[in-house]
């Protein structure tokens, strides 16, 4: 009987959950909750959201190289024809013109992008190498670099950048705003001499030098705490600049000692060399005591935190400047892997030369604003108009 019971719920609990009446032939169903569901369900869910989300990518990319690599060929027969017949514009114009009536539901045949399509065959001369690398970005982006650079070593440091990091058209050229390529691998640091030799190419590729916070705004922080507020207030951003692989771990991290407490300023934890990241900030030029401070940081990261299968910790000192010889000197005989770089905002950096020279300082600007405002204290408030 009990059997018999089973059965019956089972069968119950099996049936297709509708809305409204039931009609043989012609149903509206609802899918049932996940209460009740087999124990593989979640597993099977999963692996089949992962094969979808894969085949997806595989495909875009793969209609993303296709049509790179047919930009390249229209680009290169322009080029060839225009070399040998001497061509002009107006033979652009018509080509777009016919290849629009030819296919009216595709985009991308415009006289511009025709003319990027040529300047791309000019840029890249080898397909190979179109299709290892710029195939592999989407063509806005190769359009952007084609604008931005003449030197094909400097293009492909960033697609190559793009490719790692999987930058946006727009995140790529904040990227180029900020000179990326010429401050990657540039920090001052002792990492030939504390990490093996894999780990210390891959160390020193990571840290830049300086770093760029132009979104602390045009305010001056003064103190290390406000700078370190200002990072945590744009997190996003923040480690947008540090790179891809920084995972944020936390802020005035607490170290106690029996008779004392200390603060870390951050702590991440980097996914690709499998180590935590200790960041001091300064709000001052740098100076070789700042690193025994973080040397003892890194050592207590290293005790308390370090799992067994991590690499040892790296330190990042970012100070408002530095002497590159003294912080040489400071670092080369400190066993813990350092690094020591700048931090600035961009707006002022970038101006030239002349025009930097002759912007009044945050100090000029705010000793200024203090005397108008001594002198405003001084006179009456209503002064009297002679008759």
């Amino acid at each position: 009987m009990d059997n018999h019971k089973e059965h019956k719920l089972s069968v119950k609990a099996a049936e297709r959950l509708e809305r409204g009446r039931k009609r043989k032939g012609v149903a509206m169903p609802v899918p049932s909750t996940h209460v009740g569901l087999p124990a593989e369900y979640g597993s099977l869910l999963s692996d089949i959201k992962h094969r979808i989300a894969d085949i997806r990518l595989q495909v875009a990319l793969s209609a993303n190289a296709a049509m790179v690599i047919l930009y390249w060929d229209i680009g290169r027969a322009i080029l060839q024809l225009q070399a040998a017949k001497g061509w002009g514009a107006k033979v652009i114009d018509r080509l777009s013109a016919d290849l629009r009536e030819a296919f009216p539901d595709m985009k991308g045949l415009s006289p511009r992008n025709l003319k990027y399509m040529r300047a791309f065959a000019d840029a890249w001369p080898d397909r190979t190498i179109v299709q290892q690398l710029a195939a592999q970005i989407p063509w806005a982006h190769n359009c952007l670099l084609l604008d931005r650079f003449e030197d094909s070593s400097t293009r492909r440091w960033y697609i190559q950048a793009t490719i790692e990091n999987g930058w946006s058209r727009h995140i790529l050229s904040q990227q180029i705003d900020r000179q990326a390529h010429k401050r990657q691998g540039k920090a001052v640091h002792n990492f030939a001499l504390t990490l093996p030799p894999a780990d210390s190419d891959l160390a020193r590729q990571v840290f830049k030098d300086p770093y760029l916070f132009d979104f602390l705004g045009t305010a001056d922080p003064r103190r290390e705490r406000e700078v370190e507020q200002a990072l945590v207030d744009h997190v996003q951003k923040f480690l947008l600049e540090l790179g891809a692989g920084f995972s944020f771990v936390g802020r005035q991290v607490h170290l106690e000692f029996s008779d004392s407490d200390y603060y870390l300023d951050l702590l991440f934890y980097h996914l690709k060399l499998r180590c935590f990241i200790v960041v001091e900030l300064k709000a001052v030029p740098f100076e070789p005591e700042f690193v025994g401070k973080l040397n003892m940081y890194l050592s207590a990261v290293d005790d308390l935190l370090r799992h067994p299968d991590d690499k040892p910790s790296i330190g990042l000192l970012l100070c408002k400047g530095k002497n590159r010889i003294k912080a040489e000197y400071a670092l080369r005989d400190f066993g813990k892997p350092m690094g020591v770089a700048d931090w600035q905002k961009q707006l002022a950096e970038s101006l030239p030369g002349d025009l930097k020279t002759s912007l009044p300082s945050v100090e000029e600007i705010e000793a200024e604003l203090s005397g108008l405002a001594r002198e405003k204290r001084k006179k009456p408030r209503n002064p009297k108009v002679d008759d």
